[in-house]
């Protein structure tokens, strides 16, 4: 899925001669974290946010009268002076896995979306991005997640597809991660039901095991010595 489909298109952007009081009133009235700065034509030419507002902001260890005085003074400034410029940004054709990669090893918090001239399409942040994988996954409908841990081997995953379409189930989705065993693989089906007893009757039969999700995520944290 491309990022076309699932980004925020509902834009709120400023120009770069826009004062810090008129972006911290748009933010705290929409609950806005980033802002987009474009030039007269809709080119991005900056990004804003919450925590360049936090560092412009006086010190907390200001009087009373002493912090109003500065804050008014610096609520004059123009946001060119604190965004950052050229921001990292993605294309409209980048995928949700390659958008959460950049996300993570960026560690951004949003990014704006461009076409291949620059100007603003959209922006996508983590929570655009959570609301796409759940809706890719399946898992806004109600269901129950099992977790299977089946040998390294082929035909695994279709054996227990098998199982679920025999019992006339439909799944929102299905993930396979590695386990700590290097010879085994933990696949989790998403089942678009709460009455899984039977399949996991079938899939104890067939010789997989079966654990509980939580136990298995834990059981990936880092050990603590001692």
């Amino acid at each position: 899925m491309f990022v076309s489909e699932t980004m925020n298109t509902n834009l709120v952007s400023i120009a770069p001669d826009t004062k810090l009081s008129e972006v911290r009133t748009l933010m705290k009235e929409n609950n806005f974290r980033h802002l987009p700065v474009v030039d007269a034509n809709g080119k991005l030419i900056g990004i804003v946010t919450d925590r360049d507002m936090r560092d412009a902001s006086p010190s907390s260890l200001l009087s009373e009268e002493e912090y109003q005085q500065t804050l008014d003074r610096v609520m004059e400034h123009r946001v060119s002076e604190i965004m950052t410029k050229d921001p990292l940004t993605i294309s409209v054709y980048f995928t949700l896995q390659d958008t959460l990669m950049v996300m993570g090893s960026r560690k951004v918090g949003a990014l704006p979306v461009v076409d291949e001239d620059g100007y603003l399409k959209g922006i996508m942040s983590t929570r655009d991005l959570l609301r796409a994988f759940v809706n890719v996954m399946g898992i806004g409908e109600p269901g129950t997640l099992l977790c299977i841990l089946v040998n390294e081997e082929s035909g695994q995953l279709k054996k227990i597809v098998d199982i679920v379409t025999e019992e006339n189930v439909s799944m929102g989705s299905v993930l396979v991660a590695r386990y700590w065993d290097e010879k085994k693989r933990a696949i989790f089906p998403y089942l678009l039901t709460n009455n899984v007893i039977k399949i996991k009757q079938k899939l104890l039969e067939q010789g997989f095991d079966l654990t509980d999700p939580m136990k298995w995520y834990l059981d990936q944290l880092p050990k603590k010595k001692g």
